[in-house]
């Protein structure tokens, strides 16, 4: 056969071994169907069967484990409960154990004796106070709990209390005893160690301090963007009086006011008036420059930061 027939019926040859793959796998395609609705009209069972047979590759997703939190239980802290007890067993008495003071107290702790004032005994506490708690064992408290009367006197009573780590049950285990008065902790020293002279910055927190405390004024004005801040109502005080100014960046004690975006924290001690007498107070404030003007950020409470008095 010449050259030129042999490739004329290899070119031909060509298109006619792809039509016959293409045709066989039409025919594999039909007959998976016809045995998947096959297995499907014989049973369940079948179908089972059909497909583990079937050579199938599955890719398991993989499980994700739940992570575990551990948590650990804080006990309760019974201050308030013995607190309670004492002022009770205090204003009880023996000759009048059927008293709702007496039967309270005697709820609280059915193993401990009320006490047996003499009739001209020292008169009821004004006020009960818990002031130091420790935790002796996992359910084991000792309070101490302070009692002040009229005439100055404080003495402290230290009370055995057990409770549980949901804080639903308590009970006194053991009579009071007196104890005395925890000690006076040091001072530490003070972070607000430069001193601000008379200026902007002084005249800006006794202007604001004023609208807050007195309303003279509104509060917003002295505030920066963002800050929202509430004068107390209603206003407690008449007047009010800046004492001394100190901060803790030297960046408040200069004579001009700094460029805009300064931060200082400030401790200003004031003395406050009303009908009844002065009352000297401090603040711990946040303040900030914009625009050539001192503004206040924040307005802090209950920080541990501590200065000298008023001058």
């Amino acid at each position: 056969m010449s050259p030129g027939k042999q490739a004329s019926t290899s070119e031909a040859a060509a298109p006619m071994a792809a039509g016959a793959r293409l045709e066989a796998m039409r025919r594999r395609v039909r007959l998976s169907r016809l045995a998947v609705w096959t297995v499907i009209a014989a049973g369940p069972i079948a179908l089972g069967v059909a497909i583990t047979s079937t050579p199938t590759t599955v890719e398991a997703a993989t499980q994700t484990k739940p992570t575990a939190v551990r948590t650990t239980a804080v006990a309760a802290d019974p201050s308030g409960y013995a607190q309670l007890f004492v002022s009770t067993w205090l204003r009880s008495s023996t000759d009048d154990a059927t008293s709702a003071q007496a039967r309270l107290a005697q709820s609280m702790a059915p193993d401990v004796e009320l006490p047996d004032p003499a009739a001209d005994a020292q008169s009821k506490p004004q006020s009960v106070t818990a002031v130091r708690s420790a935790q002796r064992a996992d359910s084991a408290w000792s309070v101490t709990v302070a009692a002040q009367y009229a005439d100055g006197v404080v003495r402290y009573y230290a009370v055995p209390v057990t409770a549980d780590r949901a804080g639903s049950s308590f009970a006194v285990t053991g009579a009071p005893g007196v104890v005395a008065g925890p000690a006076r902790a040091e001072m530490p020293t003070s972070s607000y160690g430069v001193a601000v002279p008379e200026g902007d910055l002084s005249s800006a927190l006794g202007e604001f301090l004023a609208a807050y405390l007195t309303g003279a004024g509104e509060v917003d004005r002295y505030l920066a963007p963002g800050v929202q801040l509430t004068a107390v109502s209603p206003a407690p005080y008449t007047a009010l009086t800046v004492q001394q100014v100190s901060a803790v960046e030297e960046a408040a004690a200069a004579e001009r006011v700094p460029a805009d975006g300064t931060k200082v924290r400030i401790l200003v001690q004031v003395e406050a008036r009303d009908n009844d007498g002065r009352w000297p107070l401090a603040y711990e404030l946040a303040l900030k420059t914009r625009s050539g003007r001192w503004e206040v950020a924040a307005l802090q409470s209950g920080t541990t930061a501590h200065a000298g008095g008023a001058k």
